[in-house]
């Protein structure tokens, strides 16, 4: 299989997370799952029901997190230089708009773009993967073909 690529961060992060699961979540759906049994008839019985789905989606989640943590690859961007690779904090100006905005290349476990997380599989990563400073790049978007120019890399 495949390693997964991961940031120090989003390995901490998925990492803390299935601790979480497993010493707090697993035990409290357990505990009301014997609740809910204790008021009898099973068949009709919604808090059982809702429970068992509850235990079901954490256990599918736990097996997700175990799969993803044992298969990966834990870069440090720190130590990495040059053109835009994974792990690289990219500063753009979309040329139409002016709009400026800082992007960190990612993996797709860790990606979350509202705090500027791109996934490395994305359109606009994939655009800017083996570009340097000053380049310009073209991305097909749902809205459209938008210009980028890349103002800055770091690895952080």
């Amino acid at each position: 299989m495949d390693k997964i690529p991961l940031t120090r961060a989003g390995f901490d992060k998925l990492d803390a997370e299935l601790k979480h699961l497993k010493s707090v979540e697993r035990p409290a759906i357990i505990r009301a799952i014997s609740e809910a049994r204790e008021h009898g008839d099973l068949s009709e019985n919604a808090e059982y029901h809702s429970a068992k789905e509850k235990q079901s989606f954490i256990e599918g989640r736990v097996k997700e997190l175990e799969g993803v943590i044992s298969l990966a690859d834990v870069i440090d961007p720190a130590k990495l230089s040059g053109t835009v690779k994974f792990g690289a904090t990219v500063t753009l100006v979309d040329e139409d708009t002016d709009e400026e905005k800082t992007y960190q290349i990612v993996g797709e476990y860790e990606a979350d773009i509202e705090s500027g997380k791109l996934n490395m599989k994305s359109p606009l990563s994939r655009a800017l993967i083996g570009k340097d400073e000053g380049d310009s790049v073209e991305v097909r978007t749902p809205g459209g073909v938008r210009s980028y120019e890349i103002l800055s890399i770091a690895f952080k």
